[in-house]
């Protein structure tokens, strides 16, 4: 039977050895279990990141390459539905990266879904905190068009935490084309992300109607990743939050999205 040690503390959470449940996460999505009961209830946000940056190195010490971080809850509505005052954040591992046009074998992934997303290329270190927008400006190195693709684990509304542990249900990412060098002109708030599932328009939307400036959220990460001794490094990608609720994928169809000013970005999922 697998047991969680814990510390006395006066909250009213009982604090969580984050390095044992860490493991205890590890261990557990390894037999099929993300969501162990072990850890339901039991974890604040604060103790949610140490645990994920946890398994984040367990990953790393298997051999995984992280090759950036993803942003999510990154517009109000979400945040409301979830009842979270910010974002949160997870990371990218190389295995999980996919390159856009190819096919995508998704037999694997439990209920999975898509979001699009524009994807950040860094060409230079973010080390918060007190990073601002003008400093992610300043190291932005790319942008491309990008599908996120999640899977249903765990029960986000229920608990927030767990799942911010669990790498806020992270299963892949899809590239687009680089835009090189970043166009510092563009107006994020104006491009319009039109989405395409079997060549039929599920979803038209505009950057300002949809999510948080982009630009702010890189901010946002590289300052909250400080409170855990971690920076953005030169090189690294960010998946930069949804620009629509996600949506249920199935084996046989076809996904594209097209950013106006960007590109588009277009899987076929088997």
């Amino acid at each position: 039977m697998r047991c969680l040690p814990l510390t006395p503390h006066t909250s009213r959470f009982a604090r969580v050895n984050t390095h044992d449940a860490g493991k205890l996460l590890w261990d557990s999505s390894r037999e099929g279990v993300h969501d162990p009961s072990e850890l339901r209830g039991r974890l604040t946000m604060d103790e949610a990141v140490r645990v994920q940056l946890d398994v984040l190195g367990r990953s790393l010490a298997a051999g995984e390459r992280q090759t950036g971080w993803k942003i999510g809850l990154t517009n109000d509505a979400v945040r409301a539905q979830l009842k979270s005052e910010a974002p949160v954040h997870g990371y990218l591992l190389a295995s999980r990266g996919f390159a856009g046009g190819q096919s995508i074998d998704i037999g694997s992934a439990f209920k999975p879904t898509i979001e699009s997303e524009l994807c950040f290329l860094l060409g230079g270190d973010l080390r918060g905190p007190g990073v601002t927008t003008a400093d992610v400006l300043d190291a932005l190195d790319a942008v491309c068009p990008a599908f996120e693709l999640l899977e249903g684990r765990g029960d986000m509304a229920a608990d927030l935490p767990l799942s911010t542990a669990d790498n806020v249900r992270q299963w892949g990412y899809v590239l687009g084309q680089w835009v090189r060098p970043y166009p510092t002109s563009l107006d994020l708030a104006d491009v319009r992300a039109e989405v395409r599932q079997n060549g039929n328009v599920v979803v038209d939307v505009l950057g300002r109607d949809a999510i948080d400036d982009q630009v702010r959220a890189v901010a946002w990460l590289a300052n909250s990743l400080a409170r855990f001794d971690r920076f953005l490094e030169s090189g690294q990608i960010i998946m930069s939050g949804s620009y629509h609720g996600a949506r249920p994928i199935a084996m046989g169809e076809r996904w594209e999205t097209q950013f106006s000013g960007i590109g588009s970005v277009t899987s076929d999922f088997g």
